[in-house]
């Protein structure tokens, strides 16, 4: 008969025998997801993460549109910014970007630099002021409201706080050394006036309605009307998505406090109706 010690010593190599066997299969697992990824190399590393509630790093230095030096902390001036990542040489994806968010911000009532600013990242170091600033002067034109150049920041900077900006907001991207073009993702991420990530759309068409609720979350509450308070109420971010979807069971509770409110009113005017002292046909009034 077995002892103790031999009992125990034999479940101590089988428990280890165990964690090699479980340990060899996820690193088989790894390995196939990894040789059955059948995206070219350039775009393996490209990716545009949610990083919800990130600080990024205001203290970063870039260059505006005209050269100037300026701190990335000092463009948000206590207002939601819309963050976006292009390079203003791209000849595809960064003019697409581009132009969907000029089509969305023409749809908003809020304007450039009164309710909320844009900082466009250039995320080519080898980029010039130059470059920024046409890229700037173009934009700026589409948009045709007067402030907006104020409100509107096209920056330029050295590959470090160009890496530790993207990897903050979680924006990843490749460079193509073959046909001299970087591979990346497209979106925008609303940043709250502290600083922090409060939403992410995706894509090159973004939804007015998205954008307008988004900005006042980032703002907490305190742009927008009355009835954005309650659509924000009726609609919740879902991060899977990028968008605002409808919450029935918000919509159903104020559809049942209407209710509830409207048969008061109309029970209430019938009791005071009943109340009023009514007249006979001789003109005198009856108790």
């Amino acid at each position: 008969m077995k002892s103790l010690a031999d009992c125990r010593a034999f479940r101590r190599r089988s428990s280890r025998a165990l964690g090699l066997l479980v340990g060899s299969l996820l690193l088989l697992a790894a390995a196939a997801a990894q040789a059955h990824d059948d995206r070219p190399a350039a775009l393996r590393d490209v990716a545009f993460e949610q990083k919800l509630n990130q600080q990024l790093p205001l203290g970063l230095e870039f260059r505006d549109a005209s050269g100037r030096a300026v701190r990335l902390g000092d463009l948000f001036g206590g207002k939601p910014v819309v963050l976006n990542f292009v390079y203003y040489t791209c000849r595809e994806l960064c003019p697409l970007l581009s132009d969907g968010l000029v089509r969305v911000l023409r749809a908003l009532a809020f304007d450039i630099g009164d309710q909320f600013e844009i900082v466009t990242v250039s995320f080519d170091p080898k980029e010039t002021t130059a470059a920024a600033a046409a890229f700037k002067a173009e934009y700026i034109k589409r948009y045709g409201r007067p402030g907006a150049a104020s409100g509107w920041h096209f920056l330029t900077g050295d590959l470090a706080a160009i890496h530790e900006l993207a990897g903050a907001a979680g924006f990843r991207y490749s460079y193509d050394a073959e046909k001299n073009e970087f591979a990346h993702a497209t979106g925008i991420v609303l940043v709250t006036p502290q600083g922090k990530t409060a939403r992410y759309y995706y894509g090159i068409e973004f939804s007015p309605r998205d954008l307008r609720l988004g900005l006042i979350e980032a703002a907490a509450g305190k742009i927008g009307s009355p009835i954005d308070q309650l659509l924000l109420f009726c609609y919740h971010y879902d991060p899977a998505s990028g968008q605002y979807t409808l919450l029935v069971t918000r919509v159903l509770r104020l559809a049942g406090i209407g209710t509830v409110l409207a048969l008061g009113g109309f029970i209430a005017l019938m009791l005071r109706r009943e109340r009023r002292p009514q007249k006979d046909p001789t003109g005198a009034s009856r108790a």
